[in-house]
């Protein structure tokens, strides 16, 4: 789904002309980003964990990098964005901004994987996602190592693109007992909130099929859409994390949990997406090990 921005109004609301830009925009920045590693990093794709302090800085925690790469990325996407929908607010995990406007809010997470990146793990994303008032309407999510594609438009379902161009309709997994159940989780920054995780992943573990740490919680998010996995559930995310994957995964039917998007991930509030045949059961285990409760980063 590769839709073309070049006649649509500038200024409307209809979220399928927003899904275009979302994938406009999101697919510019892959590109950039594909270009960059190999000059950045090296050749080698494991070059990356040796990079030097100016391409590498920590942010949260000394274990939460940014690459000069996120920082070009987020950059070329407001730009792209002021082009084509000039005037609309944008938030990004590395510029910031506001969550809280008027019209039409593009949420920006240029690398959504960056330790991934870092080391040359395969994957990680760029998630572009527009909302009104605090809903999402559109978004576009690009594994950009797999060169894969996937997009929604609330109403319009959600479709995966191949590297060849060929789209795919999602629908989540027909699964109807969380003991059959994958599930993708993460795990923060903060040592005192990444024990609390360890607990309810060892409390859960035994409940389900298996447990999967993919690195980015937008592909986790994607995953369930697809099928991949069945659930994905992680506390702390920030609203450029879950903007366009959960909007993804909603349109292909899953079950979706999400904070109001003005919560910052530090508070620790809980994202969920679950295949709509274990929402209930899968729900209910997570409000039993008390993993529905937020996790603040410092506890």
């Amino acid at each position: 789904m590769r839709p073309t921005t070049d006649t649509a109004p500038s200024q409307t609301t209809d979220p399928y002309v927003l899904r275009a830009v979302a994938v406009q925009v999101a697919t510019e920045a892959a590109d950039h980003i594909r270009r960059r590693r190999p000059q950045v990093f090296g050749p080698s794709e494991s070059a990356g964990a040796v990079a030097g302090p100016a391409a590498v800085q920590a942010k949260s925690t000394a274990t939460d990098p940014v690459t000069v790469v996120d920082t070009e990325a987020e950059q070329l996407i407001r730009r792209r964005l002021e082009q084509l929908r000039p005037g609309d607010a944008v938030l990004g995990e590395e510029e910031g901004g506001s969550a809280s406007v008027d019209g039409v809010l593009w949420v920006v997470d240029p690398i959504d994987g960056t330790v991934n990146f870092l080391y040359g793990i395969p994957a990680y994303s760029v998630s572009v996602a527009a909302q009104i008032d605090g809903r999402s309407v559109a978004g576009a999510v690009i594994d950009v190592a797999a060169g894969v594609l996937y997009s929604a438009a609330r109403g319009h379902g959600a479709t995966r693109t191949d590297a060849a161009g060929v789209d795919v309709a999602l629908r989540c997994r027909p699964v109807d007992t969380v003991g059959m159940a994958l599930v993708a989780t993460g795990f923060g920054y903060a040592a005192g909130r990444r024990a609390v995780q360890g607990d309810l992943v060892a409390q859960l573990l035994p409940r389900v099929r298996d447990i999967r740490r993919i690195g980015s919680a937008a592909l986790d998010l994607c995953m369930v859409a697809t099928g991949l996995v069945d659930a994905h559930y992680e506390h702390g995310l920030n609203a450029w994390d879950w903007a366009a994957g959960a909007l993804i995964a909603a349109e292909a039917g899953a079950r979706i949990v999400v904070p109001d998007p003005t919560s910052p991930g530090a508070v620790g509030e809980i994202v969920v997406a679950c295949a709509p045949g274990i929402a209930d059961e899968f729900l209910m285990i997570l409000g039993e090990v008390g993993a529905l409760n937020a996790i603040p980063a410092h506890r």
